[in-house]
């Protein structure tokens, strides 16, 4: 902070006892040690505070970067379900086209009639089996 040598407290100590005298030295300094704690406590407490702002205003910063981040994330998981979900669609109209080219006849028609499935069969050489 300062750069105050031993040579430099000599002479305010002898220019504070020739001013002062021998009897009001002592509270003298007692007085100025007083305001100097003082001093260093008012520092010290607004350094705190320095630090504590700048450390929220870090967070704050930190958190709002986390929450675009987020969003980014979540707009691009959007884009992605909106093209599966268009892929699908685009697949299932192909499926529906090639059910049609195979019957011959609408994909709508085809689904609105239901087709009977043929009974199964036994197998020939049941008695045989057992």
């Amino acid at each position: 902070m300062f750069d105050i040598g031993f040579s430099e407290i000599f002479v305010i100590a002898v220019v504070a006892l020739l001013v002062l005298g021998p009897e009001r030295l002592p509270k003298a300094a007692r007085f100025a040690g007083l305001w100097v704690r003082r001093a260093r406590a008012q520092w010290y407490s607004v350094k705190s505070e320095l630090e504590n702002e700048l450390a929220d205003e870090e967070l704050r910063r930190s958190l709002r970067q986390t929450q675009a981040d987020l969003r980014e994330a979540q707009e691009s998981l959007r884009n992605q379900i909106h093209d599966s979900r268009d892929s699908l669609q685009r697949e299932l109209r192909e499926a529906e086209r090639s059910v049609e080219a195979l019957d011959g006849k609408p994909a709508d028609a085809a689904t609105a009639e239901p087709t009977a499935l043929p009974a199964p069969t036994a197998p020939a050489h049941d008695d045989e089996r057992r």
